[in-house]
């Protein structure tokens, strides 16, 4: 059972009252250390679903050892932070524990596939810049982030960051490509078309590059092709 005081705890820790958790924390140090919310959640992790950037500070200076600890989802204060767009927490996770950006959910997913997948452009680059590598990681069955739903923002910034891996193919050899033209995403075939080397080169298991594929279906590649000539 929750006790008042862990009530009082997430209140303030949600609704960002620095007032109310000093003065909780004052009374009972060992609160920022071992309580624990749903899902196993510490501080960290109801600050980073509620972007309250001024008790992550206040609590990372408690307890830096919290931006380590994931949930019972295997999501760190990180994860949550990235997938919810909250840029100046994001930052202030990344500075403290940067080794986090390695650390990978029960997807198998890591901070940056998070932001990612989420659409979260501001927080995908300012990680980026931090390291590239954590981002190429293989997902389920060797596809890339590249190889999920992904919004054509984040993919021209992922292409302008690591354009070699917009022809990296997963276990079943297909690229990004192969996949976007398989399941209509037009936007995104219209954009991946430019791209000369994964016209020309990129095969999948069957021998096929995407272009061949996308020629199988003649009004979607007269569609793509007429858009491209304007």
């Amino acid at each position: 059972m929750v006790s008042e005081v862990e009530k009082k705890l997430y209140s303030a820790a949600s609704e960002g009252d620095v007032t109310t958790l000093v003065h909780l924390l004052e009374e009972d140090p060992y609160l920022v250390h071992g309580v624990l919310f749903p899902y196993s959640r510490n501080l960290l992790h109801i600050e980073a679903i509620h972007g309250q950037t001024s008790i992550v500070k206040q609590v990372l200076n408690l307890n830096p050892q919290l931006a380590c600890i994931s949930d019972s989802q295997k999501s760190s204060p990180l994860h949550i932070a990235a997938a919810r767009g909250h840029v100046e927490i994001s930052s202030i996770l990344l500075a403290k524990a940067p080794e986090m950006c390695w650390r990978r959910d029960d997807q198998g997913m890591n901070p940056v596939h998070v932001a990612a997948m989420n659409g979260q452009v501001e927080i995908l680059e300012h990680l980026l810049e931090a390291s590239c590598f954590p981002v190429m990681e293989r997902l389920h069955r060797g596809q890339t982030v590249l190889h999920k739903h992904t919004q054509l923002t984040v993919l021209k910034v992922l292409v302008d960051k690591l354009g070699d891996l917009v022809c990296t193919k997963d276990d079943d050899s297909d690229t990004l490509l192969h996949l976007a033209i398989r399941c209509n995403q037009l936007e995104i075939v219209r954009y991946l078309v430019g791209i000369e080397v994964l016209k020309q080169e990129t095969r999948n298991g069957m021998g096929k590059t995407a272009v061949q594929i996308l020629k199988e279906s003649p009004s979607t590649y007269s569609h793509i092709m007429s858009v491209n000539r304007r």
